[in-house]
Parts: structure tokens; C-alpha cells; sequence
């Protein structure tokens, strides 16, 4: 008589991770244009964003700002460029990484960006969203707001420090960037809560309004590298 199968076993099939970092990731600046890229890449800056938002720009714009900042990390060693939601224009342009945000995950080809061998940098807000970004095993995941911030609307309350250290428990084993009204004031206190090598605090507006950024970036770059 043949043998009735066993459903006693099941096998979950889970999707390989992303690739990993390939450096730390430290002081991470998020810019709004691809010549600051390269102004930072220069300053001697290894972790970048390029934040290019669709908003009064055309579609040719977007994707010249997008290949000029994948090109820029090209052509300097150790360089991690990420970009930010246009993760069309970045798979086409060969990037280093994207930057996508939590409702990005309902439309973008997470599998096609994990096959074409990119990084991924996931937004998270909440203990519900590290969970479900646990689930797409990104290269880092970025935890935020830490402070209140004004050059974006946030419909989440500050982290504050001592979730934050508690959040990135929660996120082990993945590189955490912290984010969010981060200036260089604040930045010991930021990364004392982080806990691993590969961690960073992503800045925008402490080194982009700042009254000397290149001063700014060289201070920041010291401070994380501790």
C-alpha cells in the first residue's frame, strides 16, 4: 500500500537576504542634488543619499540627477550611494543602493532590486514596521524620527533616545541609521545608542544649511569615527 506524505514538516521559504553593506556606514549625509554628492564624496564622505524629490521637477531631471550621483560613487573607492524612492531610474542606472520608505514596499520590485544585487535602506517608524521590514532582510534599516524635524512632515512622534536604543535591539542583525533632527550637537548622544559597527546617523540639514558645510562634514566624520 503506498505510503500516505507526512504534513507534519512544513517549509517556510523565505527570501534571501539583500546584500550587505560593504563599509561602515557613520556619518550619512541625505542631500537634495547630485553635485552635493560629489561635493561630499570629495570631503572625504563614503555614505550618501541623494533625496531628489519628483515635486516641480521633470522625469528627464530626475533620472539626470539620479545616473550623475550613481556615476559620482562610481568613481570613488568605498563610496555608498544610495537612492532615495526612484528605484526605477537606480536599477537602471546600475546604483549601489536604494532608500525606499515603508509604503514604497506595496509597489516597488523588491524582488528584481534583490536579484540586480542592489542595497536596501528601509525607513522605519514603529516596532510594527521593524517587524515588517525584518521580513524583506534589507541591507540597513533606518529608525526615525530621533528629534522633531522641519524639513519634512512627520506623522509619527520623535523616537528620542532611549527607544532608539531599544529599537535597535529590535533590529539586530541589521546595520541601523538613525534619522531625524540629528544636528552635530546631538550627534554623540545618537550614536552612544547605537551598537554596532556598521551603524550611522543620516544628517540633512546640519551639514546642508550649515554656515560652512565642508567644516560641518569634516567635525561629523570625526565624531563617528569616535
Amino acid at each position: 500500500m503506498p505510503q500516505r506524505p507526512s504534513f507534519d514538516t512544513v517549509t517556510v521559504m523565505t527570501p534571501a537576504p539583500f546584500a550587505p553593506i560593504t563599509g561602515p556606514i557613520g556619518f550619512y549625509p541625505v542631500v537634495h542634488d547630485a553635485a552635493w554628492v560629489q561635493r561630499l564624496l570629495s570631503w572625504g564622505v563614503r555614505t550618501v543619499q541623494l533625496r531628489f524629490k519628483a515635486t516641480d521637477h521633470m522625469p528627464v531631471d530626475i533620472e539626470r540627477e539620479v545616473r550623475a550621483a550613481v556615476e559620482a560613487g562610481r568613481k570613488v573607492p568605498g563610496a555608498q550611494v544610495f537612492i532615495n524612492d526612484h528605484w526605477q531610474l537606480a536599477l537602471a542606472a546600475g546604483a549601489y543602493g536604494v532608500h525606499l520608505g515603508q509604503e514604497d514596499l506595496d509597489s516597488a520590485d523588491i524582488e528584481v532590486l534583490r536579484n540586480a544585487g542592489l542595497r536596501l535602506g528601509l525607513s522605519t517608524h514603529t516596532p510594527a514596521e521593524l517587524a515588517r521590514a525584518h521580513a524583506v532582510q534589507p541591507s540597513y534599516l533606518a529608525i526615525g524620527p530621533i528629534y522633531p524635524t522641519t524639513l519634512k512632515v512627520m506623522p509619527y512622534a520623535p523616537v528620542g533616545l532611549a527607544q532608539l536604543k531599544a529599537w535597535t535591539a529590535l533590529a539586530t542583525p541589521y546595520p541601523v541609521v538613525a534619522i531625524g533632527g540629528i544636528s552635530l550637537e546631538r550627534l554623540p548622544g545618537v550614536l552612544a545608542c547605537l551598537g554596532g559597527d556598521n551603524d550611522g546617523a543620516a544628517v540633512v540639514s546640519a551639514v546642508t544649511l550649515a554656515a560652512d558645510p565642508q567644516q560641518a562634514t569634516l567635525a561629523g566624520l570625526r565624531l563617528a569615527a569616535g
